[in-house]
């Protein structure tokens, strides 16, 4: 056993090629190309240049310093948990343009369940969509058994993991949950990326839009500092100041017991000679404690949050809550759904099924809640319509099917016999 092997850290996949080709896994040498290079952009790679302003004094802004920005936290949370909530189903599209959902396809267990032994499949989504929003990339791994099938999901850190090119072929090397480290091909990786402008190299909206996040981050530290008392809260000017050390110390001393037991009172007593002058917050302080409202709309534009969505109510009221939660459905949801989709499809779904119209879709509809009146209002509305069967619509409220409940109803002007639905008479 080697070193890495004692402490427990695993040891470099290195398979053989017939396991590769089942696998995906690869050694150093790639597909016979030579040393796959690094992908600039991705995993460690390139972040460093990432993030900087054309001003010094502006902190250099990455994802993680971002995320001592509250409003930064909040996005990426509201976006990643919103659809990690939702069912995220495999449909495969028919000829004649009808999408079936396949709820007995193993990715729909991995998906909605459980995505690997001891991890739900809610956590391992949240994580993709946080890591995703947050820094523009994200990785799945998703190893195959000798039968070509997905036998788990695992989230991996963008910034754990490297990206390796060798011609068109793209390899990726990490660590995975049981800390074995590994070199695998994109066959079985997801890999997400958003803002590609060479279809590749994903960008985040922080590093983009780095001067904005620089100045909020500038003004939540002012302001921190401020709140926090980091500084300077007055002046005082001491009679004795130019004396030895001894009675300067004392009468510093004098001043500040003088200070910290008169306050209550009102009353500063204080020598002939000295003079104090507050540093409170000055109307400019205060000023830069309100900007920090523009600093959240511009984060909220950024993600494409509905700002009501981040708490900031003083737009939205009860009235407009329902066109707010459609806007943000139509607006921001399916805008980084479809991105998660389409990463997601393309690592988990072999080629032959892709070809074959499969899909991954997220199910919106579970986030447009209705009340139960309107529910109901909406079902019977179907059922006599006729678009569903009675037992369709009773299956919609997990009812069981009744007696002769699967023929559809006919349309109010038509009646329904034995032989089928005929015009009214008369």
């Amino acid at each position: 056993m080697n070193l890495r092997g004692l402490l427990g850290l695993g040891a470099r996949a290195t398979l053989p090629a017939a396991a590769a080709d089942r696998t995906g896994a690869v050694g150093n040498g790639g597909s016979g190309r030579g040393r796959p290079a690094r992908l600039a952009g991705c995993g460690l790679a390139g972040v460093r240049d990432r993030g900087a302003s054309r001003v010094r004094s502006l902190p250099r802004v990455t994802p993680d310093l971002a995320q001592k920005h509250a409003t930064v936290v909040a996005a990426c949370t509201v976006i990643a948990g919103d659809l990690a909530k939702l069912p995220l189903g495999v449909f495969q599209r028919a000829g004649s343009g009808r999408e079936i959902r396949l709820r007995d396809h193993p990715l729909d267990h991995l998906l909605n369940a459980e995505a690997a032994p001891g991890v739900p499949a809610h956590v391992m989504r949240f994580a993709i969509g946080y890591a995703f929003t947050l820094r523009g990339r994200g990785f799945a791994f998703a190893p195959r058994d000798g039968a070509g099938e997905v036998t788990l999901i695992e989230a991996i850190r963008p910034d754990h993991c490297t990206v390796l090119r060798a011609g068109r072929e793209r390899y990726y090397e990490f660590e995975d949950g049981a800390q074995v480290l590994r070199r695998v091909s994109g066959r079985v990786m997801a890999h997400l990326r958003y803002m590609a402008e060479d279809g590749w190299t994903g960008r985040s909206p922080i590093e983009v839009a780095a001067e904005t996040l620089g100045i909020a981050l500038a003004r939540q530290e002012a302001a921190a500092r401020l709140a926090g008392g980091k500084g300077f809260k007055a002046v005082a000017k001491l009679e004795d100041f130019g004396a030895d050390d001894e009675t300067w110390q004392r009468a510093r001393a004098r001043l500040k017991a003088a200070m910290a037991e008169d306050a209550d009172e009102g009353v500063l007593i204080i020598g002939q000679s000295d003079d104090i002058k507050s540093l409170g917050l000055s109307a400019a302080d205060l000023e830069l404690l309100a900007s920090q409202k523009f600093d959240r709309e511009q984060i909220a534009a950024l993600y494409r949050v509905p700002p009501a969505k981040l708490q900031m109510l003083e737009y939205g009221v009860k009235a407009n809550g329902e066109q707010q939660a459609l806007d943000y459905k139509a607006e921001c949801l399916t805008h980084w759904g479809r991105f998660l989709e389409s990463g997601l499809g393309q690592g988990l779904l072999s080629a032959a099924e892709r070809r074959a119209g499969l899909f991954l879709r997220h199910q919106y509809d579970a986030l447009l809640m209705a009340t139960t009146k309107e529910r109901y209002e909406a079902i019977t509305k179907a059922v006599g319509g006729p678009i569903l069967t009675p037992n369709e619509g009773r299956a919609i409220e997990g009812k069981d099917p009744i007696a002769g409940g699967d023929v559809l109803y006919p349309p109010p002007n038509m009646t329904r016999k034995d032989g089928g639905a005929t015009d009214k008479e008369g």
